[in-house]
Parts: C-alpha cells; sequence; structure tokens
C-alpha cells in the first residue's frame, strides 16, 4: 500500500509545490474575482480579529508575508468597505502553524 502511495505521488509530483518551485499564481491561468461590495455587511458580520498569543500573532504575521509576497494576498486599502474575512491561525501539535481566513461574512 506504501509503494502504491508513493508510486503516485512521483508520478504527479507536478502536482505539488516544493521549496524549489513555491506557491503561487500559475502564469497563464490567473482568475480574477470580482466582489459585490455595494453595500457595507452589518455591524454583526464585521468581525475584530480574534484573540491571540504574541506568538501566534507573529505566525500569522509571517504567513500574511509570505501570502503577499507570493501574489496570493494582496493588500486592501483601509478606506475600502472589504471587511470580509479575518485571519486565523491553526497551530498543530508539532509547533508548525497554518493560515486560515474566517469567511462567514462573505458567505452570508
Amino acid at each position: 500500500m506504501k509503494e502504491k502511495l508513493i508510486e503516485l505521488l512521483f508520478k504527479y509530483k507536478d502536482a505539488f509545490a516544493t521549496d524549489k518551485e513555491p506557491l503561487g499564481s500559475i502564469i497563464g491561468n490567473e482568475v480574477d474575482i470580482i466582489l459585490n461590495v455595494e453595500k457595507t455587511y452589518p455591524p454583526l458580520l464585521r468581525r475584530p480579529a480574534y484573540p491571540a498569543s504574541p506568538r501566534a500573532r507573529e505566525a500569522l504575521e509571517v504567513h500574511i508575508k509570505e501570502s503577499i509576497d507570493l501574489g496570493l494576498l494582496r493588500k486592501v486599502g483601509h478606506n475600502e468597505k472589504l471587511e470580509i474575512t479575518t485571519p486565523v491561525i491553526i497551530t498543530w501539535h508539532n509547533g508548525k502553524s497554518r493560515m486560515v481566513g474566517d469567511f462567514r461574512a462573505l458567505n452570508t
């Protein structure tokens, strides 16, 4: 079973990002997502940042900077009414962390 899995992973190795080939936009296949933000979201949907420890905040800053550098995220001006997501850090037991977005306001 393990050998079949390894064989399958090698067969589709181009589908995975590595340190040599980081995540980012696939050139020629970019997708523009246009959001309808004619109205501001109700105050109940606009959420403040979740409480986080200094360690979690530091990890969040690292993830956000990496995502901006890779072109996965872009900064939005503070005067734009796009308060549609709140970044959240999930920390695994092994100490590694992962950033996810809370998009409840967008999906409402």
